[in-house]
């Protein structure tokens, strides 16, 4: 029989604040095709129009998505639920789906994923996911963010998912990156110089990335290999 090629790990990608996948998508293809060409990059448009400015505007054209919205105090939040079903319906149409990467607000909701999913509060109809990077992420319930009721207790025990976090030396999220990393079991980081960005990968990072992808995620179709094998 003629053997099938490698299949690529398929991944939802989420767009921060204000953004969109179009912009994501472009800031992700300046990573080295050695990286990107070993993933299979689906990307999301949020589910709500920008409530105001983005800070990307006169950089990339509109329009611009929010995910969820919440007060100035991000002590209460809005449409939280709504959001979740958004993405699980997407993932029910194009998946299945191997991880999720979020930057910014999205990458505060992928975080929160993993604990919702294994609590049966969110994706209940979709496969467990089996990775997640996370780009200037934060903690609900950490310094900077309240919780939503259905993140209630996400991090109420160490998440036993493999991640991969970005920090940027400059980012003005970083402490709250720092914390999220305790939430994690066995967590890979990144750090880069730059501030709250998706940023290139030079090559020192584009070394931790392929690790990463080689040791975290293919290992589980190794895992499913074997595990077939054996019936």
């Amino acid at each position: 029989m003629e053997r099938k090629s490698e299949k690529k790990p398929r991944i939802l990608c989420l767009h921060g604040y204000r953004e969109s996948a179009k912009i994501q998508k472009r800031l992700i293809l300046r990573w080295p095709e050695s990286v990107t060409g070993k993933l299979d990059l689906v990307y999301l448009d949020a589910p709500f129009p920008a409530q105001g400015k983005s800070a990307l505007e006169g950089y990339f054209d509109p329009p611009y998505f929010e995910w969820f919205q919440s007060n100035k105090d991000f002590t209460e939040f809005y449409k939280f639920e709504e959001c979740l079903e958004y993405i699980e319906d997407f993932m029910l149409k194009h998946g299945p789906f191997d991880g999720v990467l979020g930057f910014s607000q999205a990458a505060i909701l992928c975080a929160a994923i993993s604990g919702m999913q294994r609590d049966g509060m969110a994706l209940t109809k979709v496969p467990k996911i089996k990775f997640v990077i996370l780009i200037s992420g934060a903690k609900f319930g950490g310094p900077s963010f309240g919780v939503p009721k259905l993140a209630a207790n996400a991090f109420s025990s160490p998440i036993n998912c493999p991640s991969l976090h970005f920090l940027g030396e400059k980012d003005y999220q970083k402490k709250d990156g720092e914390v999220l990393l305790k939430c994690f079991v066995d967590p890979q980081v990144i750090h880069h110089p730059k501030g709250h960005v998706i940023p290139e990968l030079d090559d020192r990072n584009t070394e931790i990335m392929l690790g990463f992808i080689e040791k975290k995620v293919n290992n589980f179709e190794t895992t499913r290999k074997i595990a077939l094998s054996s019936l």
